[in-house]
């Protein structure tokens, strides 16, 4: 931790003595700037000094920096398109921005599992790496990723490290694999580059990218340096976004994706309103309304303890209702059987795809692309049998037979294997001969359950129950 904020501060020091009119890493060449927006530009230079801004396209704008040296303007940008921009910024000296794409960009943040490059970590590989590599070039042009460095600070920082890279052959094994997967579909569909900023620190908890004034109504997180020094250095609260997010807060992006909630599998009663408070936190600092959140449901992972990963799983679904503009993709369907013991499955294609249907039907209004799983409605107890209905299952299943994941409880709690079946209806039908009066339905309410149901578009029943138990030792 301190050679970090030691680094952080000889970077701050390094810039300070650069240029008359400095810029932060993430304005540069090689960025891609939000087509048809405002998009937002800044930096430092003397104070009270004129900064004029000029695009290849015609656009322009004008801003006198402050007392304390910084500046700010919005330039606004054209449609979406292939041809390289260039931005020069001119007041005391004059800076040329070159190879500039005009595109979509998403803000990416979470802990490893958005963190994890195409070239996957150790044991535990990407499915496809070799090959999204191998082509990486022909995405020269098309696509783009920054990869904020971790750095961890106790107060807010205004720079920090990381520049927009080409994803290319060369740079592609350490680009976000679900951000990749996610902006390659984005590419495909819109045909105009697209432009990621991951930033990710693995092991990170949602209070890592909260701010000190909104920890400090937590009575269970401590943030002083005592206490922040005390903690393991990837679960910190506030250093991350004191350290990475804060310096590239306002960048013009179309929106957030998110794949997070490990670190706080035991903390399901708090998760869904601290979401809740730090995307609304994030959405004040960008300043362009509710920006589009949409995140990842938590892997199936064994978690060596009783089936508390279930009930964060719950406290993420519950986080859609209360977050304006969101939406959650399952991935309760996305692991293998070995990989029960893996916190970081294999198949990050299928979760880009997923997040990326959701942003083009809900964002870019391409309603015929399906994004939303089957989710519990309703449940009906009689004649020894749970009628359960779902919603977004309005065209029917996947299958209907040899489904899997679903149990029954009676009066005593116990939970058994149940078999299913799928009526006129389109409702599931539940029994169990070990549970002649059922008054509780589960469906993969576990640590690790693997599920088969999923909707006539592949996208998976999201994990439900119906009973309010609480989480056994």
């Amino acid at each position: 931790m301190k050679r970090i904020l030691l680094l952080a501060a000889a970077l701050a020091a390094a810039w300070t003595a650069a240029a008359k009119i400095t810029l932060p890493e993430i304005i540069g060449d090689n960025m891609v700037l939000q087509q048809n927006a405002e998009a937002r530009l800044w930096g430092w230079a003397e104070p009270h000094t004129a900064v004029k801004v000029a695009a290849s396209w015609g656009a322009k704008a004008t801003a006198r920096s402050g007392a304390d040296g910084r500046w700010e303007v919005m330039l606004k940008t054209p449609a979406g398109g292939y041809d390289p921009q260039r931005i020069t910024i001119a007041g005391d000296g004059r800076l040329e921005l070159n190879d500039i794409l005009i595109g979509e960009v998403w803000f990416a943040g979470g802990q490893s599992n958005m963190e994890m490059g195409v070239e996957g970590f150790l044991n535990c590989p990407v499915a496809r790496s070799n090959e999204v590599i191998a082509r990486a070039d022909a995405r020269r042009g098309k696509i783009r990723y920054v990869k904020i460095p971790k750095t961890a600070s106790y107060t807010p920082e205004e720079r920090v490290a990381g520049r927009w890279n080409e994803f290319s052959t060369e740079t592609a094994p350490l680009c976000t694999a679900v951000g990749y997967f996610f902006a390659e579909m984005l590419n495909d569909v819109l045909g105009v580059p697209v432009g990621v900023i991951d930033c990710s620190w693995g092991g990170s908890r949602v209070e890592s990218w909260t701010s000190r004034e909104i920890l400090e109504t937590y009575p269970d997180i401590d943030i002083s340096e005592k206490g922040i020094a005390a903690t393991d250095e990837w679960l910190r609260p506030l250093v991350m976004y004191n350290g990475m997010l804060r310096p590239v807060a306002g960048y013009t992006v179309r929106g957030y994706l998110w794949y997070q909630g490990e670190s706080n599998v035991g903390a399901h009663t708090v998760y869904a309103e601290r979401l809740a408070n730090m995307v609304k936190l994030w959405r004040g600092l960008w300043g362009q309304g509710e920006l589009p959140f949409y995140f990842v449901e938590i892997a199936p992972f064994n978690y060596w303890g009783s089936d508390l990963s279930a009930f964060l799983r719950e406290a993420q679904c519950r986080a859609q209702d209360v977050i304006p503009n969101s939406g959650m993709v399952s991935t309760n369907d996305l692991v293998e059987p070995y990989e029960w013991c893996n916190i970081h499955p294999a198949n990050k294609h299928d979760i880009g795809y997923r997040l990326a249907c959701m942003a083009l039907n809900r964002t870019y209004g391409k309603k015929a692309v399906h994004c939303d799983s089957p989710r519990f409605r309703s449940a009906e107890f009689a004649d020894g049998k749970a009628v359960v209905s779902l919603d977004n299952a309005e065209y029917g299943f996947n299958r209907l037979v040899g489904i899997e994941g679903f149990e029954l409880c009676g009066s005593d709690g116990v939970f058994h294997p149940a078999d299913v079946s799928v009526d006129g209806q389109m409702r599931l039908v539940i029994s169990s001969k070990e549970v002649p009066e059922p008054s509780a339905v589960r469906y993969c309410f576990r640590n690790f359950r693997i599920g088969n149901l999923a909707n006539s578009w592949g996208l998976p029943v999201i994990p439900f129950r119906t009973d309010d138990f609480q989480p056994r030792p």
